[in-house]
């Protein structure tokens, strides 16, 4: 069994910046892609930012240039660098990972999320 935690939130003000990370652990054998993903109240989930196991990224339209997302392969730990933040960017934020575990599966994983509240 694999587990996905997402930590870093918090409460800022506009402009502020906050840095999220999400640790996977268990019996990992590998991980391909991975991604960020938020989720306002009464909206559906939308992409943040994704990152290929050759680290090639991606973002969605109203946070490029504000947001940066990493990856660390080695201790498998996954980052979302955000500045510039606006009350829009509140939500909550859910890490992703497509994960092959030891039982030989290929699986979609999710943390449980972590709120980010952006306000004055």
């Amino acid at each position: 069994q694999v587990q996905l935690v997402e930590s870093g939130g918090g409460f800022v003000q506009p402009g502020g910046s906050l840095r999220l990370s999400c640790a996977a652990s268990g019996r990992i054998v590998s991980i391909s892609d991975m991604g960020w993903y938020r989720q306002a109240p009464g909206k559906r989930r939308e992409m943040v930012a994704t990152i290929t196991s050759d680290h090639v990224t991606d973002y969605r339209d109203a946070v490029k240039g504000r947001f940066t997302i990493s990856r660390d392969d080695t201790n498998n730990t996954m980052y979302l660098q955000m500045s510039n933040l606006k009350p829009e960017d509140t939500a909550v934020y859910s890490c992703h990972a497509i994960i092959r575990d030891d039982t030989g599966w290929t699986r979609n994983s999710w943390g449980q999320g972590t709120q980010v509240t952006v306000s004055s």
